[in-house]
């Protein structure tokens, strides 16, 4: 039986970031507070509840179905994902249309929200499997796709809900979604049993170093290392969540920009989060994990002291992009 090719690992690498930049528009979110509120006729902070359900079920979902994605496969959970986030992004829309917040949270938060967690995993569980020599690019080139959402689908969602009115924008937006993430799963798959890359086979060049990526999920939670991880990134993921869910508003009430200027500096934001992520994960194959968790997190701590103590538009705003 003739030997299937195999795929390469790049192209694997560029439908992971198809599907994390679809999900990843989740952080323009504040884009469409405004939008939507005026809708349903209800404070800001109301709308917000449905971006907090789908970070809640995001993580959830990651974390209780991580099994499940790996049982069936790349191409099923990533499938599964384009659905769920497409459905709960359409029936968005629906709800805006007939305005009903109920169903407005139950599709974006619930649906969408375990959409997003499976489609979080999905690229990043495989593309360490095809990238055991440098795991910090392969996690970094996954989730860089996450943070330049922003800077796609934030400008896109202000002048769609300008130009064809809300409820057709998230029509629209999430059959872009599903067709992206459905046609990014249908090449995503995992590498062959023992594969390698061309360059690390047993006797040439260099070899793979084992780490702390290599213990099994039951062993990382009796460890005290994954709790002190846990709640470092909780904080920090906390913050970064508050402040892109407030972003646009912030824009447009505190420095009187439009809501086309708040939605670009959302995707400025966008940029440097993609950018941060590819930076800093890559930088951890060479100065270690741990001292890079050290590095930016006392850089955030800097950064959040000295937000709220800037008045000067423009040091404000490059504080807000490199945090």
């Amino acid at each position: 039986m003739k030997a299937q090719k195999l795929k390469n690992r790049w192209l694997i690498a560029a439908s992971a970031v198809g599907i994390h930049i679809s999900i990843g528009s989740v952080y323009a979110y504040s884009v469409m507070t405004n939008p939507v509120k005026d809708i349903f006729e209800v404070e800001g902070s109301v709308i917000k509840w449905a971006f907090k359900i789908a970070i809640l079920l995001l993580g959830l979902s990651a974390a209780f179905l991580g099994k499940w994605v790996e049982k069936v496969g790349p191409k099923i959970s990533g499938t599964t994902a384009g659905i769920l986030y497409g459905i709960g992004i359409l029936g968005s829309g629906f709800a805006v249309q007939i305005e009903a917040l109920w169903l407005f949270n139950l599709c974006y938060g619930v649906i969408g929200g375990i959409g997003l967690g499976l489609g979080y995993i999905t690229p990043v569980s495989t593309l360490v499997k095809w990238f055991p020599d440098r795991r910090g690019l392969a996690t970094g080139m996954a989730i860089m796709g996450f943070g330049f959402a922003a800077l796609i689908f934030g400008p896109v969602m202000a002048k769609l809900f300008e130009t064809v009115g809300v409820s057709n924008a998230f029509y629209i937006l999430g059959a872009i979604y599903m067709v992206l993430i459905l046609s990014s799963a249908r090449y995503i798959e995992r590498p062959p049993v023992g594969y390698v890359p061309e360059g690390f086979k047993e006797g040439k060049g260099k070899t793979i170093k084992a780490d702390i990526s290599n213990v099994s999920a039951n062993e990382s939670l009796k460890s005290p290392r994954f709790y002190y991880i846990w709640i470092m990134m909780f904080i920090n993921i906390a913050c970064g969540i508050a402040i892109i869910s407030a972003a646009s508003p912030m824009m447009q009430e505190k420095l009187a920009y439009t809501p086309m200027q708040a939605a670009a500096i959302v995707g400025f934001i966008g940029v440097f989060n993609g950018l941060g992520r590819i930076t800093w994960s890559t930088l951890s194959d060479y100065l270690g994990r741990a001292n890079t968790f050290i590095i930016f997190f006392a850089f955030q701590i800097l950064a959040f002291y000295c937000l709220p103590k800037i008045g000067v538009e423009s040091v404000f705003l490059i504080i807000l992009f490199t945090t």
